[in-house]
C-alpha cells in the first residue's frame, strides 16, 4: 500500500498540535512568570484558551487513529509478500514501550505512546475482521462502558489518580538534578499517566480510536474524494455542538463520556476539513512542510520533549519562569520550524527519521 501525502500531512498536524501545547504548559511543569501587564495577561489567557479549545483530546485522537490506519498499511503490505505482520507488530509494541519511557524520561506528564503500546495489542487478534464486526467492537470500547457503569453507581475500576504524583514530580525537577529529574519521570510520571488515562476514559478509548483508524485505512477513505468527508464534517459538526451543550452540565462520569464524544466529534471535524482542503493546491502546498514532519513523527515527537525540557527546566536554561504563555508559544512555532527545516533535509538523503529506522530495523530482527 503507498503512502498517503494527506496521513502523513495529518499526522504531522496532529504531532505539531501535540507539541503547541506542550510548549505552552512548559511541559507541564507549572511555573510561569507574573503578567507585566492586563494586556499581557489578557494575550496569555486567550492563546491558552485557544490552543486547547482548537487541540486539547482533538491532537491525541488524531495521533490514535492513524496508529490503528498505520497497522494496517503494514499489515496489508505483508500480506501483499504472502506474510503476515500480527507477530512483528507484538514485538514493534515491545520497542514502543522503550521510546515511550525514553520521551517520558524528558516530559514529567508521562507519555500516551507507553499507553499505545499496552492498548495496542488489542488489534492483533481483529486484523483480519470485517468492517462491519471492527466497527461494532470499536463502538463497544467507544462507549465507554466503565464510565457507563460508574453513572449506574458500579464503581467497576476505583479511582486511581493520586494527587501526589504530579507535585512529587515537580519537586524533583524543581531540584534542577538532570538524573533525579530522568528517574522520577520514567518511573513514576509513566504510572501518573497510565492512572490519568484510566481516569479520564482513555484506557478504552484509545483502542476503540485504533480500530476506527483500522476500518479507514481497509476503505481507503483518505483517498477517497470530497462527498465523503463532507457528510463527515457536517455530522461531526452537529454531534460536537449536542455534546459540547450535554457535558456543560453534566458531573462526574456522565461529564467524562461525553467530553470524550465531544472530543471525538471535533476530531472528525478537524480531520474531514483537513482532507477536504488538502485536495486544494494552494492548502497542499502551504502545508507540505507537515508532510515531511508526520513521515518522522515518532523523532519529532521525542525530540521535542528533550528541546522542551531543556529550555524549560531547571537543569539546564530554566525558562519556564521567564517565558510567559504566549511566548512559549511562539518559542514552540520557532521550534517546528526548525523540525521541518530538519525534516526536509534528513528526508532527501534518507528513507525515515532517526528514530523510525531505528525502530524498523529492530522490528524485523531475525
Amino acid at each position: 500500500m503507498k503512502r498517503v501525502d494527506s496521513v502523513d500531512a495529518l499526522r504531522g498536524f496532529a504531532v505539531v498540535a501535540i507539541m503547541l501545547l506542550h510548549f505552552v504548559e512548559h511541559f507541564i511543569y507549572g511555573v510561569y512568570p507574573e503578567a507585566t501587564s492586563k494586556t499581557a495577561e489578557l494575550l496569555n489567557q486567550s492563546v491558552w484558551d485557544a490552543l486547547f479549545f482548537i487541540f486539547a483530546g482533538k491532537s491525541y485522537t488524531v495521533f490514535a487513529l492513524l496508529f490503528g490506519f498505520t497497522f494496517i498499511v503494514q499489515q496489508r503490505n505483508q500480506e501483499a509478500k504472502g506474510g503476515d505482520f500480527g507477530g512483528h507488530f507484538a514485538w514493534r509494541l515491545v520497542i514502543l514501550m522503550f521510546f515511550a519511557t525514553l520521551n517520558a524520561a524528558f516530559f514529567p506528564g508521562g507519555d500516551v505512546l507507553l499507553l499505545f503500546a499496552i492498548m495496542g495489542f488489542v488489534m492483533i487478534p481483529l486484523r483480519k475482521l470485517s468492517q462491519r464486526n471492527l466497527l461494532l467492537i470499536a463502538s463497544l470500547f467507544l462507549i465507554q462502558p466503565i464510565e457507563l457503569l460508574e453513572c449506574f453507581g458500579i464503581d467497576f475500576i476505583p479511582t486511581l489518580l493520586n494527587d501526589t504524583y504530579y507535585p512529587t514530580l515537580k519537586t524533583v525537577i524543581d531540584s534542577g538534578n538532570f538524573w533525579d529529574m530522568i528517574v522520577a519521570n520514567a518511573g513514576i510520571g509513566q504510572l501518573a499517566s497510565l492512572f490519568w488515562a484510566v481516569d479520564t476514559g482513555r484506557l478504552l478509548q484509545a483502542p476503540g480510536l485504533f480500530i476506527l483508524g483500522m476500518i479507514l485505512a481497509r476503505g481507503d477513505y483518505f483517498s477517497r474524494g470530497a462527498g465523503f468527508w463532507v457528510k463527515t464534517f457536517v455530522g461531526s459538526f452537529i454531534a460536537s455542538f449536542l455534546f459540547y451543550v450535554a457535558k456543560t452540565s453534566a458531573v462526574d462520569a456522565l461529564q467524562i463520556i461525553l467530553t470524550m464524544w465531544y472530543n471525538m466529534a471535533f476530531t472528525g471535524m478537524l480531520v474531514s476539513m483537513f482532507v477536504i482542503l488538502y485536495q486544494n493546491d494552494v492548502f497542499g502546498r502551504m502545508t507540505d512542510g507537515l508532510r515531511f514532519y508526520g513521515r518522522m513523527s515518532l523523532t519529532n515527537y521525542i525530540s521535542q520533549s528533550i528541546i522542551g525540557s531543556l529550555i524549560f527546566f531547571p537543569y539546564a536554561l530554566g525558562l519556564a519562569s521567564t517565558l510567559g504563555i504566549a511566548w512559549s508559544f511562539v518559542v514552540g512555532l520557532g521550534v517546528m520550524s526548525a523540525q521541518i527545516w530538519f525534516c526536509r533535509r534528513w528526508l532527501r538523503t534518507h528513507r525515515q527519521g532517526p528514530l523510525e529506522a531505528v525502530w524498523h530495523r529492530l522490528t524485523w530482527l531475525k
